[in-house]
């Protein structure tokens, strides 16, 4: 957010419980459609071992052979939690394009986001995410637009149903 008030990119607090670690547990507590909050995924380039960002609507999944044809890479592959946390230095549920501008790695925004006026990111750490416009969030990371989405299975839960 610091980056945001020194970039002077008005902005609003989504504050939530700092046990909900994904994008679609925020849209479901904060009341918003998942279409409009953002995960932040860590993917390495699968022969450089470079990671990138992708950021993708809550209810949507990364199509890994997809972004690689779309950033023009050989293969992606996702990091796993702690490999995420080792190379961003946040935790998950916390990862942020916005607060790793820093490190100067690729950016991408899944081209859902063209149809919104804002979207809803991580803010740096879980339990506080920001609404902020499009175009500002992609003037403040560089992020460029990728097309590597695919829609989330209806039913995402691994539990069965409650009994009757």
């Amino acid at each position: 957010m610091r980056l945001l008030d020194r970039s002077r990119i008005v902005y609003q607090e989504v504050i939530f419980p700092e046990t909900i670690h994904d994008a679609a547990g925020v849209a479901a507590f904060a009341g918003l459609p998942e279409r409009e909050v953002f995960k932040t995924l860590v993917v390495l380039e699968e022969l450089r071992s470079r990671p990138l960002l992708i950021l993708q609507p809550a209810d949507a999944t990364l199509d890994l052979k997809r972004a690689a044809q779309a950033i023009g890479v050989k293969g992606l592959v996702m990091a796993g939690h702690a490999q995420a946390e080792q190379l961003t230095g946040l935790k998950v549920g916390g990862i942020s394009a916005l607060a790793l501008t820093h490190k100067r790695w690729p950016v991408y925004l899944d081209r859902r986001a063209e149809e919104l006026e804002s979207i809803v990111v991580s803010a740096g750490q879980r339990g506080r995410n920001v609404r902020l416009p499009v175009a500002d969030f992609i003037s403040v990371t560089g992020a460029r637009w990728i097309d590597a989405a695919r829609d989330e299975p209806l039913l995402t839960s691994t539990h069965p149903p409650p009994p009757e």
